[in-house]
């Protein structure tokens, strides 16, 4: 007898593993593509807060003009940083470049001095570009021309666009995809119960009180799972941390602590939502129909 216990206990704790593990798979899955999602926003906006444009000034433009316009454009809703060039320093740059100085070949300095502007994310796009120019030169005379690559910002807009739109299919298909899988391992543990299922039914037990037991079972496992699923996550982040150090900008404790509560929540609600399903299909089901299942 206590062999007998003994190997249904066995086969209970090995059900309970395979499900727990299953559970935590899928769900590293949806949390690699959480990850992917919340790297891809975040390197879409550094990009975006790395383009701008240059404001060429005039050549008669005083101290006090360019201090004016440098604090109107530090204020204003579209710019995260400025930075005054001079014509000494756009010079200096342009030696660098070219590897001599254009002055000792023409005799005078033929640059004219700068502010650069770094726009905010929001506003990295033509059709800002478009009326930030023209209220720039509508309302200052120190401005000689505003330079901005046009078809670049265009090309960076449309391909963020595109792979955001691939990543959201790919997380809607995932999804599905893991909801079944989830499902069928729920539905594997409800049939082995189902005349279990069907005997507390016939003593008068409600829906209800025969889904609560089910459904906390699968809901712990989807908690442990979902904590299997972050030690993993956690791995690979520290592993990619170490083999790219440029990563450190775009992962830090608070993506990673969304990533590991989403993570947790889908544990929750598709353990719940499966473990409802599947119980209910055999609470519906009439006796000699469960042998044929």
């Amino acid at each position: 007898m206590s062999e007998s216990k003994s190997g249904r206990h066995i086969t209970f704790f090995n059900a309970r593993l395979t499900s727990t593990i299953s559970i935590s798979l899928v769900l590293f899955i949806l949390g690699i593509v959480v990850l992917m999602g919340i790297l891809a926003t975040r390197l879409s906006m550094y990009v975006k807060e790395n383009m701008g444009f240059s404001i060429v000034l005039k050549e008669n433009v005083t101290e006090s003009q360019v201090k004016k316009l440098q604090k109107k454009l530090d204020i204003a809703p579209y710019v995260r940083a400025t930075q005054y060039i001079s014509k000494e320093d756009a010079l200096k740059e342009l030696e660098v470049e070219l590897g001599e100085n254009p002055k000792d070949l023409l005799g005078f300095n033929p640059l004219q001095a700068s502010i650069e502007v770094k726009l905010r994310s929001d506003y990295a796009h033509p059709d800002s570009l478009v009326w930030i120019e023209k209220g720039l030169r509508k309302g200052t005379v120190a401005i000689d021309d505003i330079v901005y690559q046009k078809d670049l910002i265009q090309l960076v807009n449309d391909n963020i666009r595109r792979i955001s739109f691939m990543l959201l299919g790919l997380a809607v298909v995932l999804m599905l995809i893991s909801f079944a899988l989830i499902s069928n391992t729920i539905r594997l543990g409800a049939y082995s119960k189902r005349f279990i299922i069907h005997t507390m039914k016939l003593v008068g037990a409600t829906p209800a009180f025969i889904r609560k037991p089910f459904i906390i079972s699968n809901i712990i496992n989807g908690i442990i799972g979902a904590f299997i699923a972050m030690a993993l996550l956690s791995g690979c982040v520290y592993y990619l941390l170490t083999e790219f150090d440029n990563l450190y900008t775009l992962i830090d404790i608070s993506s990673l602590f969304w990533v590991f509560v989403i993570v947790l929540l889908l544990g929750v609600v598709l353990t719940a939502i499966s473990a409802w399903f599947a119980v209910n299909r055999y609470i519906r089901m009439d006796r000699d129909n469960l042998y044929y299942v």
